[in-house]
């Protein structure tokens, strides 16, 4: 056996070790979605809500519920989009779409993401409202990094730049809404693109 022969063994392997350690069919697309649907989502609220909110929004406020309900829209199209794609990925490229390395990946993806939500929650209560916005991007970006070591691709970049998107977010009040259309929007438009052109290269 050639040594070249022999790198490509060892090269084969490895691919086979990441292919059973991690789960590899997050399609692009899905991310380009779920931009999309963030920036439809801070359209409406903005034209019903913020160009008419001269105030602070107030928890209970009607304003405030119809916020939330736009918020879970957003969250569950992104997630039943994502679904879709992966699975028709996944049955393309005949992997299994749920096994260990799954259930793995949404655990460590789920505990920074309730965690940084129930601690929000605690917030609003408190009726701290300022930093709604950067914590939403700082934890979900925890959430990203801490679930990258079971995903092939570069998640935990994203993951770093919504973190630092919501630091600067928290260190710049007043502009949260923006950042948030940065962090849910544009950057996963971007990174949606990026995961894309690497699909179409392999």
């Amino acid at each position: 056996m050639s040594e070249q022969d022999y790198l490509k063994d060892i090269s084969e392997i490895k691919n086979l070790m990441n292919r059973s350690s991690r789960f590899i069919s997050l399609s692009g697309l899905s991310g380009i979605f779920a931009g999309i649907y963030a920036i439809l989502g801070a359209i409406i609220a903005y034209a019903f809500i913020f160009s008419k909110q001269k105030e602070i929004l107030i928890l209970h406020s009607l304003e405030f519920k119809v916020l939330i309900g736009l918020l879970i829209l957003v969250a569950v199209l992104s997630v039943v989009t994502a679904y879709l794609l992966t699975t028709q990925k996944a049955k393309k490229n005949k992997e299994k779409i749920w096994d260990g390395t799954t259930k793995r990946l949404l655990l460590n993806f789920l505990i920074p993401l309730v965690t940084g939500g129930i601690y929000i929650i605690i917030k609003l209560n408190s009726q701290h409202y300022g930093l709604t916005a950067s914590l939403m991007l700082i934890f979900y970006g925890l959430a990203l990094v801490n679930a990258s070591k079971y995903t092939i691709g570069n998640v935990k970049y994203l993951g770093y730049a919504e973190i630092i998107i919501g630091l600067i977010c928290a260190a710049l009040p007043g502009y949260g809404f923006w950042f948030w259309i940065l962090g849910f929007g544009l950057m996963h438009v971007i990174y949606g693109s990026i995961m894309m052109f690497h699909e179409k290269k392999v």
